[in-house]
């Protein structure tokens, strides 16, 4: 009999209808699902609302969830396909960034470079906001939550092909956008 991984036994658990196991699970990736929520659609408030979304749709879903598949790429794959379908469902294309987001300051950094940072950090938002929903749905899952270009495929279903061509195409028009915002002066190395 082969041991299951802590993971397993708590997805093993959940399906069962162990709500404390579940909970378990939600806690674990609680951050993860929330930073991909809040990069896909820019607002803290929408992004806490669309993550409990997210957990339910796992919820309901976690009986069919492929156990030779990572949960984390499952997760987060459930966690784009429905920020991308609340996207679709918007009237308006832009979004005020949501200043509530807390950070916690580097002691060793006097203000002004921690105000300078904060700019930089909100011009970035921008940026990656300002990128059809299709593009910001690979560069988040590549550049903030880490994710191969395998586990890309496999999350979002599409060619690794078009995960690159996507990601290139995202790089390009986030260092035209900062280079308007005068965030960075010179041309941006489009390699990774």
């Amino acid at each position: 009999m082969v041991a299951l991984s802590d993971e397993d036994a708590l997805i093993q658990r959940s399906i069962e209808g162990d709500h404390a196991a579940f909970a378990q699970l939600v806690e674990r990736y609680a951050g993860a699902v929330f930073n991909l929520a809040y990069r896909m659609l820019g607002n803290a408030q929408e992004a806490e609302d669309a993550s409990q979304e997210i957990f339910l749709k796992v919820y309901a879903n976690l009986a069919r969830f492929d156990r030779e598949r990572k949960f984390s790429t499952w997760l987060l794959s459930i966690g784009s396909n429905y920020c991308i379908d609340r996207l679709r469902r918007r009237r308006f294309a832009w979004l005020t960034l949501d200043d509530t987001v807390l950070t916690i300051p580097n002691p060793g950094k006097g203000p002004e470079h921690s105000a300078i940072e904060r700019e930089e950090r909100d011009a970035v938002q921008r940026a990656l906001l300002r990128l059809p929903p299709a593009y910001r749905e690979v560069a988040v899952l590549r550049y903030w939550h880490d994710l191969s270009y395998e586990e890309i495929v496999q999350a979002l279903g599409l060619p690794e092909s078009t995960i690159k061509t996507r990601l290139h195409r995202a790089r390009r028009m986030l260092a035209d956008a900062l280079r308007s915002e005068g965030v960075v002066q010179e041309e941006m190395p489009l390699q990774e």
